[in-house]
């Protein structure tokens, strides 16, 4: 005999994706700090040995960030990520076929100020990635201090988030065998201090690793445009020359990531909080960018795929932005 539920009532349906953004933001904003507290505090309680114990299984297991890391299938599947993509929503769309016996590396714009749309799109299935571009595997990168931290490390891991250092990178895109996307925030945390709504400046005119990265491999280049990234927080006024521009700088120097003053909305209520405005996300996937391999590629050879790369990502804005209600006059503005 086979049980059917009622269906969800709307309001209760809104709590749950709330609830699914808040601790989303939650295990970003606090958690890396709750787990340090944890892993430390565990030494001065009777269960001391299972601090230990999992200090020999860090030190043991401390290259897997830059070894592909480990994923797990039932947190990637989660029912919490498909109320998160519903809260905004965050949509995933294919204009082009990907080959599963190639490895791809994919260069997502923009950052944001949390990267909402890259981490529910490549760290779980809410979107459906494996549907659209089946026998593709995705790894995303992420700055190599966050997997320092005690079991934090393993919560980032089991969606496919991967240390961001070239040899993490390099075991990725040198699988022979292909099916392994390599995703890359190019513009990085200091892009963050640029995000607001109907910003669509990208830090990427002189940002060419990435570019050399897939020569030396000879994998394939994706552009990815992600439409209302920007869109989720207000944030403080920062320009160029400020003194908190300068002060974020000195800390994101210092400390690695940067720290953009941003608020939207509360739990609760409306006007003011951390919980990202109800803003839709349209996650566009371009096509490949054939690249020639070469070991050592000269500085000509770089400049000229990166212009490439350039050109199909402006194509790619172009293409799309009438779609998702981005003005006729705005255009792509790399610096």
């Amino acid at each position: 005999m086979k049980v059917e539920f009622a269906p969800l009532s709307v309001p209760l349906q809104r709590r749950l994706q709330t609830a699914s953004v808040v601790q989303w933001v939650f295990s970003f904003l606090a958690l890396a700090q709750c787990c340090t507290v944890a892993f430390i505090a565990l030494f001065f309680t009777r269960f001391w040995l299972v601090g230990a114990l999992y200090a020999a299984w860090w030190f043991i297991d401390r290259e897997k960030p830059s070894k592909g890391g480990r994923r797990i299938h039932s947190i990637r599947n989660s029912i919490v990520w498909r109320y998160m993509r519903d809260y905004f929503p965050i949509t995933l769309v294919k204009t082009a076929e990907l080959d599963p016996r190639q490895n791809y590396l994919m260069g997502f714009h923009p950052h944001g100020v949390l990267a909402a749309g890259a981490f529910l799109n490549f760290c779980t299935e809410a979107s459906g990635f494996s549907t659209l571009f089946p026998g593709i595997t995705p790894h995303l990168m992420m700055l190599s201090l966050w997997f320092r931290i005690p079991f934090f490390r393993d919560y980032l891991m089991s969606g496919g988030l991967v240390s961001s250092d070239k040899e993490s990178a390099s075991y990725v895109l040198q699988k022979p065998e292909g099916g392994n996307m390599l995703a890359i925030i190019v513009g990085g945390a200091q892009e963050a201090l640029d995000a607001r709504p109907g910003s669509c400046t990208l830090l990427l005119k002189n940002r060419k690793g990435f570019v050399r990265l897939a020569i030396e491999h000879g994998t394939p280049l994706v552009p990815i445009f992600s439409f209302g990234e920007n869109d989720l927080f207000e944030q403080v006024r920062n320009p160029k020359g400020s003194w908190l521009r300068q002060l974020q700088h000195r800390l994101q120097q210092i400390m690695g990531i940067s720290l953009p003053l941003f608020h939207a909305r509360g739990i609760f209520q409306y006007s003011f909080g951390l919980v990202p405005y109800r803003r839709p996300i349209c996650t566009v996937v371009g096509k490949p960018i054939p690249v020639p391999r070469k070991h050592r590629p000269s500085e000509e050879e770089v400049d000229r795929v990166h212009q490439k790369y350039l050109n199909e990502l402006c194509k790619l804005f172009e293409e799309h932005k009438a779609k998702y209600n981005i003005p006729e006059d705005r255009h792509l503005e790399f610096i």
